[in-house]
């Protein structure tokens, strides 16, 4: 068998990277980083203790590396949302729908632990304190301020509209990654009314 070539060794450095990050957030949302274990992530991951502290010498570093990641991508989100089409509650909407999918449920999750629990590193409360509730509030101020403007958007303060919605999706996605069955999870055209009133609600 042919020795492997520099690309195809830094393929598979890249796809045990992902399987790790997928079982790390896996054990980390559920276990906390207080009780979550290398091991309990490598037999998640399906490899060895020693492989998996090849690419990552300890859990902090790797829940640093997983926290970084989502706040990125949420960060893109949030961005990127003014560059979609349609009208400001068009686009919210997406937006939303986009937050509360469950197949986000787990990374939300992380960030949940990252926010509330104790143990957590040092670096990752400094890297959460660049991406707090007013970060994301300022990326979505002027589409709430346009979609006002044109009567979509509930009149108020804008930021404490923000805020509030913001506020019950992050409850929602609490309940819904923890599988709490008593609780019905809203559909995205309820949650719109909470800031548009006179939004009409679809069976989609």
């Amino acid at each position: 068998m042919a020795p492997l070539n520099d690309e195809q060794l830094h393929q598979i450095r890249d796809e045990r990277r992902e399987q790790i990050k997928a079982a790390a957030i896996q054990v980390f949302a559920h276990k906390g980083i207080v009780s979550a274990k290398m091991s309990m992530i490598a037999e998640k991951a399906g490899i060895s203790n020693g492989l998996l502290y090849h690419y990552y010498k300890s859990k902090d570093e790797l829940f640093m590396s997983l926290v970084q990641e989502a706040m990125i991508e949420t960060e893109a989100a949030m961005r990127s949302i003014n560059e979609m089409p349609g009208t400001p509650i068009e686009k919210i909407r997406a937006l939303t729908a986009e937050i509360l999918d469950e197949s986000g449920a787990p990374y939300f999750m992380l960030i949940h632990q990252a926010r509330t629990s104790d143990g957590v590193p040092v670096t990752v409360k400094h890297l959460l304190e660049q991406y707090s509730m007013d970060t994301f509030i300022d990326m979505l101020l002027p589409l709430y301020q346009e979609g006002q403007q044109v009567g979509e958007l509930a009149a108020g303060d804008p930021r404490e509209l923000i805020a509030c919605f913001l506020s019950v999706l992050t409850g929602i996605m609490v309940i819904n990654a923890n599988g709490i069955e008593d609780y019905r999870i809203p559909k995205v055209d309820m949650l719109m009314r909470l800031i548009a009133p006179l939004y009409r609600v679809t069976n989609n």
